[in-house]
């Protein structure tokens, strides 16, 4: 296919997004299937569209005065690829499979769009209901933080420690241009093409016997900040696909008792094969579905030393990666999220030990669902549970990392701007002896 063509391909999974408000990934399998001629190379370029258009959506259609798929594809190639009006113009000659060519008024547009007196919810890209919730978290970074999630996130993988050293990993991982991570002392970067795409890695021999684990750099520090410890018994309570789990038992040399499980069964479904593949050693605790389902941790109540939270959440901080989430987020959903983390903090209380600890970890930038979710269970269960200081928590960490995060009420804030990680908050809870 030619880029214009791919251009046209984009527009129509961007119609099928809007019109069935649906997930990307979905419409652009859909697409695939339906166009069976397309390649794999031409299937990630109208990905990579796709995405973009999508990260800029809100700040595309302003400079093009129009919110049509097709007006966001084309603002989006100004904002996000940086092509000039003649450049657009070449895509999108009306000539065979290419979109139909550009109006007076695209051109014009494009000749002198600008974002100047655009309001933050559009200069950054998100939806207007989460701006305060972002300004209370982002204060006077907020348009610059907005403007590094809407960027292509970075391609980093964990070191499995528990078959050999990130030295030992690098040489492998040459070709492909790793360097060490900014903070995480396992984690490695690879450069992602002009496309925004990225190496196969999950083909690659290394990985198939389990030396890496594709993981953000953020997921990595989250899980070194839990500060797991060998002879510990250690509940990863929402351990969906299992990367902090594993990350865990390399960092016990699998030394601690570590049980996974997960309220939705079927977000385990991939941890089995990652624990065979990495060496790691933990027990897997599938709930069973129905009304009458068992408590499957019932017999560890107030005996855990750590109980891992990584709590569902509304994605905020992973926006960068999954562009079209932020705009399928509706205000109600928020709300459902935090019920959701309330019951789950609830859990983790009633499991970890006098004297243990609760980390709590989410991959958002929004207070509702960090700081206010650990003064919740501070609230409900008063007297019982105190946060750990900041400083406490970081310490557990890189020596980088202080001067990169934000400290908030109660916990620790990454951000693509200042540690450039997804969003991920981290939060310690002690339970009092």
């Amino acid at each position: 296919m030619t880029p214009a063509a791919r251009c046209s391909a984009a527009i129509e999974v961007l119609t099928d997004i809007a019109e069935r408000r649906r997930p990307a990934a979905d419409a652009l399998k859909d697409w695939g299937l339906a166009h069976r001629f397309a390649g794999s190379g031409d299937r990630a370029g109208i990905a990579s569209l796709v995405y973009d258009a999508l990260r800029r959506r809100a700040s595309a259609a302003w400079i093009m005065g129009a919110d049509a798929p097709r007006a966001v594809l084309i603002g989006s190639l100004r904002l996000q690829q940086g092509l000039a009006s003649a450049s657009v113009a070449s895509l999108f000659s009306g000539e065979r499979f290419a979109p139909e060519p550009l109006s007076d008024d695209e051109r014009a547009r494009l000749d002198a769009g600008t974002l100047e007196g655009a309001p933050p919810e559009v200069a950054g890209d998100v939806p207007a209901f989460a701006l305060p919730e972002l300004t209370a978290a982002l204060g006077d970074d907020l348009i610059p933080e907005l403007k590094a999630l809407a960027r292509r996130a970075p391609l980093d993988v964990r070191v499995n420690t528990l078959r050999g050293s990130r030295d030992d990993l690098m040489p492998a991982l040459a070709a492909f241009g790793a360097v060490p991570t900014p903070h995480a002392p396992q984690g490695l970067r690879i450069p992602i093409g002009a496309d925004g795409r990225g190496p196969a890695l999950h083909v690659e021999a290394e990985f198939l016997d389990g030396w890496y684990e594709i993981q953000d750099e953020g997921s990595q520090l989250a899980a070194l900040l839990a500060d797991p410890r060998p002879a510990e018994t250690i509940v990863d309570l929402c351990a969906g696909g299992g990367g902090k789990t594993l990350a865990m038992a390399a960092q016990t040399r699998n030394g601690a008792r570590l049980i996974a499980t997960d309220g939705d069964p079927r977000r385990l479904a991939p941890i089995h094969e990652r624990l065979r593949r990495s060496g790691a050693v933990a027990e897997v605790r599938t709930p069973r579905g129905g009304k009458a389902r068992a408590d499957v941790l019932e017999d560890l109540d107030g005996s855990v030393d750590r109980v891992l939270v990584d709590a569902p959440c509304t994605g905020s901080g992973t926006w960068r990666r999954n562009p079209d989430a932020k705009w399928r987020l509706r205000p109600g959903s928020l709300a459902l999220r935090t019920a959701e983390q309330t019951q789950v903090l609830d859990r983790a209380a009633r499991l970890v030990r006098p004297g243990g600890r609760i980390v709590y970890v989410t991959c958002s930038l929004l207070p509702a669902e960090n700081d206010a979710a650990v003064s919740g269970l501070l609230s409900r269960w008063r007297g019982r549970f105190e946060a750990v200081p900041a400083e406490t928590v970081l310490a557990a960490g890189p020596a980088t990392l202080p001067d990169a995060v934000r400290l908030t009420a109660h916990g620790i804030q990454m951000s693509p701007l200042r540690t450039g990680t997804d969003g991920f908050y981290v939060a310690v809870i002690a339970r009092r002896g």
